[in-house]
């Protein structure tokens, strides 16, 4: 009996507890809806064959039955997704201080960013504040894009002889991707190292880049249990570690090479990280450093991925588009006989003058954006978003792609229509940055938006711009361009590669 009441008053004081909890210590908001989770392996999603393969398409779902603010689990760890334009507003712009940090890096990227040593996945504080500023003041400053004129016009030569040749000799361009990422590598290989490489340094650096992207994928098992893995697949992290080693190898020859001799007539990547200070942990009391050479090359081989592949990805899209759409490469390269005065090529500073143009290349932006989602972001408190908890232990992502196609905010958005971006169009006037308001976000928007957002504008319309000028692009006999996506790396590219014939408008 004596011991009936004891368990009876356990149990009675156990659910006042509860009560109690539930009553006065219950955060006031949930998390978002989503899927059921099980424990340990989280969303009940991730057991299905497909989750991986189609993750949009599963998203996309998800936010057509729970709404436009969804939570998924991977194990315990929630992860917040978003799909209105109006909730990436008040998250990225309104409330960007909050909104604006990263996660711990996994095990695997810590190596290649040398601990988050990079502006891209630093935490939100006073060194990436160091890192970005010191690239948008120097590097990216108009008076600095502007020098790099002469750059730009002998990556373009290296991309129409790579286009002609191909065409001469296969009778058509069969993986334009390729030959956009190599000229856009070239011109960022020279704004970042200072001199115009020879096409063999040009390769060794392609392929030490290339080499890092795909261990990023092949070894991503070791981010599982990494106490465990380092010890029971100690033979992939050497291997994976000797790869690093490759890259810095590689690229620090260059980094080096330009250390003994910084009186380029053009300033470059690597001669403002050889100068830059960074701060020390707060508890040094504020004290600043040199960067190490690790340092240098995370930040170096950011800059040219960064740089290459999303702008090369985009670049494709509008190409496909100028051959799907035969009448908009009419349209854009009727816009240029009618203001510009010939020549052989498309100047830079004609480019302002081209609004057809511009039309065209943001309404692929919308339509196709290099990248559907944003990298992972951190809340530095707490934070509610739409009614709902966003939690300090887990992470906020953006569908990019799923906001160029929203039909509340876009008409008729599948539907290709540059004359949207025109005057009287329902997104005349748009702003890129989404200041006053979002309606796609291509290049992230707030705090974390992409630095290089305008150098990447003025490439693409440069080297679209001159392409069509050059040539008349048309399908290949009995073939149709396919516009379906695949995930490749860090961007959304062709499923089909793109396929054309190029005919040469004037001798």
């Amino acid at each position: 009996m004596e011991i009936i009441t004891i368990i009876f008053l356990t149990i009675i004081s156990l659910s006042f507890t509860i009560f109690i909890k539930l009553i006065f210590f219950s955060p006031p908001h949930k998390l978002p809806p989503g899927p059921p989770r099980l424990p340990v392996i989280g969303n009940i999603i991730w057991l299905k064959k497909n989750s991986f393969s189609d993750f949009q398409g599963v998203l996309r779902d998800l936010a057509s039955r729970h709404g436009p603010i969804i939570t998924l689990h991977v194990g315990s760890k929630p992860s917040v997704w978003v799909t209105d334009t109006s909730l990436a507003h008040e998250a990225l712009v309104q409330n960007g201080a909050v909104f604006s940090d990263r996660p711990l890096a996994l095990p695997t990227t810590r190596v290649i960013t040398s601990n988050q040593h990079d502006i891209h996945s630093s935490v939100y504080g006073s060194l990436w504040r160091t890192l970005r500023r010191n690239l948008t003041s120097e590097i990216l400053q108009p008076a600095r894009v502007k020098a790099h004129g002469p750059s730009r016009k002998w990556a373009l030569e290296i991309l129409v002889d790579l286009f002609e040749t191909e065409q001469r000799e296969r009778g058509h361009v069969s993986d334009a991707l390729d030959h956009l990422r190599h000229a856009m590598f070239c011109l960022l290989a020279l704004m970042c190292f200072g001199e115009k490489l020879r096409r063999e340094e040009i390769r060794e650096i392609e392929e030490a880049q290339y080499q890092m992207l795909v261990s990023y994928t092949k070894f991503s098992v070791l981010n599982i249990f990494p106490s465990v893995t380092k010890f029971l697949l100690r033979r992939k992290w050497k291997e994976f570690l000797n790869l690093r080693k490759s890259q810095e190898s590689v690229l620090l020859k260059f980094v080096n090479s330009r250390g003994k001799e910084t009186t380029g007539d053009v300033l470059c990547y690597v001669d403002t990280l050889l100068s830059l200070e960074i701060p020390t942990e707060e508890e040094d009391g504020g004290k600043k450093r040199k960067l190490s050479e690790s340092e240098i090359v995370s930040l170096c081989s950011e800059f040219l991925n960064a740089a290459t592949d999303p702008t090369a990805t985009a670049m494709q899209w509008i190409m496909a588009v100028m051959v799907k759409y035969p009448e908009i490469q009419r349209k854009v390269y009727e816009e240029m006989e009618s203001v510009l005065d010939g020549g052989e090529e498309i100047r830079e500073e004609d480019l302002g003058k081209l609004s057809y143009l511009k039309a065209v290349i943001l309404e692929s932006l919308r339509r196709h954006p290099p990248g559907h989602y944003l990298s992972y972001h951190k809340v530095t408190n707490d934070a509610v978003l739409g009614g709902f908890l966003v939690p300090r232990q887990g992470t906020i992502n953006f569908m990019v792609g799923e906001m160029g196609r929203d039909p509340k905010v876009w008409e008729d958005p599948l539907t290709f229509r540059p004359e949207r971006f025109l005057e009287d169009g329902e997104a005349h006037g748009f702003d890129m940055t989404g200041t006053r308001e979002i309606k796609m976000m291509p290049f992230g928007a707030g705090r974390r938006m992409c630095p290089g957002y305008g150098l990447s504008l003025l490439h693409l319309e440069y080297y679209v711009a001159n392409l069509v000028w050059k040539f008349e692009w048309k399908c290949v006999e009995g073939e149709e361009v396919d516009m379906s996506e695949k995930q490749q790396f860090i961007t959304m590219v062709m499923k089909t590669p793109f396929k054309a014939n190029m005919y040469p408008r004037r001798k």
